[in-house]
């Protein structure tokens, strides 16, 4: 079985970065990617936007807590996951897919923090 997920997108938040009870880091950011839509009448190119939820765990999740920042183009490699629980406010069941980050890579010119780091 194959569960390999690539994106191509925007930093849409910037990183939140927790650790784990057993001192693991992990660091959550949502991306923006654009799909083509068609045209409008005027002939205006229309595109739709889907968020995506990532999380990286480890080391990835320390560099990517350290040097993402909203705005930034990033490529990500990884898995989808999908979870869920009992919310205890409404006792509803929810529902979250992320994707789990593999490897990522910047795109785009380097911002100040990638400079200071190289």
């Amino acid at each position: 079985m194959v569960n390999k997920v690539i994106l191509i997108g925007n930093v849409a938040s910037d990183p939140d970065v927790r650790a784990s009870q057993g001192g693991t880091f992990v660091t959550k950011v949502r991306i923006a990617t654009n799909v083509y839509a068609g045209k409008s009448d005027d002939g205006t190119v229309k595109e739709h936007t889907d968020f995506h939820n990532l999380v990286f765990f480890g080391k990835t999740a320390e560099t990517a807590g350290t040097y993402l920042h909203k705005g930034q183009l990033l490529y990500i490699e990884g898995q989808l996951r999908n979870s869920s629980w009992d919310d205890a406010a409404t006792g509803q069941k929810r529902y979250r897919t992320e994707v789990v980050v593999e490897a990522f890579k910047f795109l785009g010119p380097k911002q100040q923090s990638q400079e200071a780091a190289a």
